[in-house]
């Protein structure tokens, strides 16, 4: 038998450009609301990234001013590349110096006791 290379075929090496602009968009726009973020809850903020799933990289997002929100990135490596493009300081973990920052309102209390107390419905 013949010995065959393997090589790519064209078409996968006519994707990865394209791949790598979508990746880069995705970056650009995470880095971007990332840093709104901030701009909005203090003027700067605190992420913490964790991969969930096929679903992506969760980043979470605590502002100085306690606010919290989080946003998901396709994959860990984009999460990575917005958080240190949008200059916040990363945390590797959401231990309870990071949690104690996390100011929460009556309308978490009251979604949280709902779920937890027979309240009504997440409908």
């Amino acid at each position: 038998m013949a010995e065959t290379s393997q090589s790519p075929s064209q078409p996968e090496q006519a994707d990865q450009p394209a791949a790598d602009a979508r990746a880069e968009r995705h970056v650009a726009r995470l880095a971007k609301r990332i840093g709104a973020f901030a701009g909005s809850h203090g003027g700067s903020a605190e992420g913490q990234i964790a991969y969930v799933g096929e679903v992506g990289t969760r980043i979470l997002l605590v502002g100085s001013d306690g606010t919290w929100g989080d946003l998901v990135a396709p994959s860990y490596e984009i999460a990575e590349r917005a958080v240190e493009a949008s200059g916040i300081a990363r945390q590797d973990s959401f231990d309870g110096e990071m949690a104690a920052k996390v100011r929460t309102g009556p309308y978490e209390w009251k979604r949280m006791a709902g779920i937890q107390v027979g309240g009504s419905p997440n409908t």
